[in-house]
């Protein structure tokens, strides 16, 4: 192959060639497992940076109800899931979809209907800054459902900054005394959504496809409906085209986020959410003019701390094992 020519001609003078079928059982399946690892990385990084930057497309359709937003996200973004799943060749992989996993691509569909909903709402009413810290609490409650259900075991140091952040979130709700709603139902269904989609063995683009025709009768009932009364707008060929846009919108990072779940332990895709409200936060206050006060920048300080002590833990880590393999 080219990657085999390429190792040869790299090769030190006199060196010894060995092929991948050669090497050590062990170093074969280390090394499959970093190259999925930093896939992983990667699909994580275009997913949340994506999200991050979101809330200005939900601004330019805030002249739409947050339910029709809802409804054109769904059924815009069916036909570039159709094609995404054939280009990708994995319409094989449905006949032989079992029972229990369609019932789990279903509660996903329910999840992420809630998710995909309040969050609209959310940016709709000017609150950009709450579903950013609504994000900035889902990391943590990823790593309590991994470690829940799933019996993902973190390191001390992963638990020191997982409390850091936790306890930033603690300050703030001490200090103001509100519950940010919308921002802890953001994180939970997001949260869930997370933990059962890792459980369920489907391609990314093909699972998506499923959740998303699962949830599309009810919106296109919900487009006709609110099409046909007497008070039912008129929109505008630019409007339409902005609502159209919701479909990449949707599908492009979840696609992503799908094929990261799948290379990823929770425990570490966790930590990558921060990067969406991090960005989302800058937006708000840079773009929009939000006004965040001084108890959430407490608390964002404690979780940014948290962040950087769980990356640099990690960085530590993964070369150490890398060391111990040669």
């Amino acid at each position: 192959s080219a990657l085999s020519w390429l190792r040869y001609l790299r090769r030190p003078a006199g060196a010894k060639i060995t092929s991948d079928r050669q090497r050590p059982l062990h170093t074969q399946d280390g090394q499959r497992r970093d190259t999925l690892q930093q896939q992983g990385a990667l699909y994580a990084l275009a997913a949340y940076t994506f999200w991050g930057v979101a809330p200005v497309y939900f601004v330019w359709v805030a002249f739409a109800e947050p339910l029709e937003v809802l409804a054109h996200r769904v059924l815009w973004a069916l036909p570039l899931l159709a094609a995404m799943v054939s280009l990708s060749r994995t319409w094989t992989h449905l006949r032989t979809l079992p029972a229990p996993a369609f019932r789990r691509l279903a509660l996903c569909a329910v999840l992420l209907s809630i998710n995909w909903l309040t969050f609209i709402y959310a940016i709709q009413q000017e609150r950009i800054a709450e579903t950013a810290l609504g994000y900035f609490v889902n990391p943590l409650v990823s790593i309590l459902l991994g470690w829940m259900f799933l019996g993902e075991q973190m390191r001390p140091v992963q638990w020191l900054a997982a409390g850091l952040a936790g306890l930033g979130i603690i300050t703030e709700l001490m200090v103001t005394g509100q519950v940010p709603l919308l921002g802890l139902l953001l994180a939970f269904s997001f949260g869930f959504y997370g933990l059962v989609r890792k459980q369920t063995e489907v391609p990314a683009a093909l699972g998506l496809g499923i959740e998303t025709t699962l949830v599309a009768p009810l919106a296109l009932i919900y487009l006709l409906v609110f099409h046909t009364g007497a008070a039912a707008p008129e929109r505008t060929n630019s409007e339409l085209a902005l609502l159209a846009l919701g479909g990449a919108v949707t599908v492009l990072p979840l696609v992503w986020f799908g094929a990261a779940a799948a290379r990823l332990p929770l425990t570490i895709l966790g930590f990558f959410q921060y990067l969406a409200p991090s960005i989302s936060l800058i937006i708000a206050v840079a773009v929009y003019a939000e006004v965040v006060t001084t108890a959430r920048w407490i608390n964002l300080g404690f979780i940014w701390l948290g962040l950087l002590v769980f990356s640099l833990e990690s960085v530590y880590v993964n070369r150490s094992q890398k060391l111990e393999g040669f």
